[in-house]
């Protein structure tokens, strides 16, 4: 059970990474503040294997519509993606994927709205970033030194997920019976260290709860994973970069009410000490997060 004595047990035991700052810094049209108040990020999924369907875009038009309603709606950051991370979902080559997400991603950035693009492939990467790409959502790190080349180049962010394989479609599992925060910790160690010698300076960092735990049939099991990772996300701060968190669905448990299910995380990330909300139900998690006080 989730209760105050819970929560502050993680604060007492963890008190010296509770005042651990974060690195600022700004990014994309209108120079979004980073690092100094939450911010968050819509989703647009150009794929057609993608199951939240809400977030689905079948053309370019109906991406882009949804990008400027996103916007309009408190999205500081639109995250574009072209390929499902679903294990069954079609594999895109670089070409597939940019046919998908130019179209969207100049019209985007051609208004002044900040654009992520979610790839592993290092020449998505480089023609997104010659778009107009505020931030490359980077989900493997089989490739992730010329992909950190190509975001310093371009004076870019990166999001840097925490992902066991050489990328999203070929992850592992997860041990839950122990700590994972040292785990992530080493990990991202690791990542900010290339990142930051190739030059880039501008890094969030994200746990990645949403690629595994697949093939966990407990659902509660995975759900209460992912809660004490949230709750326990500004252990992560020692490493000066701000979280970004993918707000999971938890279908199993919520079912019908499914669309409900980020919000609820979303409490959780602001607990803490999430920098950045990436949810597929942005006014839904908004007036969470605007009820907490978080804005």
């Amino acid at each position: 059970m989730l209760d105050l004595e819970t929560i502050a047990e993680i604060a007492d035991k963890y008190e010296e990474d509770l005042s651990s700052k974060v690195n600022e810094f700004t990014l994309g049209p209108g120079e979004i503040q980073i690092g100094k108040v939450p911010q968050l990020m819509g989703v647009i999924n150009l794929s057609t294997d993608s199951w939240y369907r809400e977030s689905v875009c079948g053309d370019a038009k109906s991406a882009v519509e949804r990008g400027k309603l996103l916007h309009t709606q408190g999205a500081s950051i639109i995250d574009i993606g072209a390929e499902s991370t679903l294990p069954d979902a079609q594999l895109l080559d670089a070409e597939s994927q940019l046919g998908k997400l130019q179209p969207v991603l100049k019209e985007l950035a051609e208004s002044a709205i900040a654009v992520s693009v979610e790839t592993y492939d290092p020449e998505v990467a480089r023609q997104c970033l010659n778009s107009g790409a505020a931030v490359i959502n980077l989900t493997g790190a089989g490739d992730s030194l010329a992909i950190y080349s190509e975001v310093a180049r371009a004076d870019a962010a990166v999001i840097i997920c925490f992902v066991q394989g050489e990328n999203v479609r070929q992850v592992g599992g997860v041990k839950l019976d122990n700590d994972p925060i040292p785990m992530m910790e080493e990990y991202f160690s690791v990542e900010v260290k290339k990142a930051l010698n190739e030059g880039v300076k501008k890094i969030f960092i994200d746990p990645g709860l949403g690629f595994y735990y697949a093939n966990l049939n407990d659902g509660k099991q995975r759900v209460r994973r992912q809660m004490d990772v949230f709750l326990k996300t500004f252990r992560l701060h020692k490493l000066g970069w701000p979280v970004c968190h993918a707000l999971p669905h938890a279908a199993e448990i919520f079912k019908d009410e499914v669309r409900s299910a980020e919000p609820f995380f979303a409490v959780l990330a602001a607990l803490g000490k999430t920098s950045l909300f990436r949810t597929h139900e942005l006014p839904r998690t908004k007036a969470v997060l605007d009820t907490l006080g978080v804005y």
